[in-house]
């Protein structure tokens, strides 16, 4: 099985903006993954609401696995959804600028 080394809500963030931006969606970008890079922190929040709603799995899920397991999965990326979020721009040069 393959693990991603992208946290699960930047991966959500990420669809809900380019389903947004982009022509192969709602969009009108053809060609939009410059704009989803710029664009998937301001849909965090959103993301975060998805993940907060598969806390729970439904029963097909719980026929053929684990909810116990499936929960703390869900938990964990809730959890590390605040570290996905890039420092904002200002603060970095500001931090740069300073120095040592």
């Amino acid at each position: 099985m393959d693990v991603s080394n992208t946290p699960l809500a930047e991966r959500i963030a990420r669809v809900l903006a380019g389903q947004r931006l982009s022509a192969n969606a709602e969009g009108s970008n053809p060609s939009a993954a410059e704009a989803v890079d710029r664009a998937w922190p301001e849909h965090l929040d959103d993301a975060a609401a998805v993940l907060r709603t598969l806390r729970e799995p439904d029963r097909a899920m719980a026929d053929v696995g684990d909810p116990a397991i499936w929960e703390r999965m869900v938990r964990a990326a809730i959890a590390a959804a605040g570290e996905a979020r890039p420092a904002e721009p200002d603060v970095v040069a500001d931090a740069a600028a300073a120095g040592p």
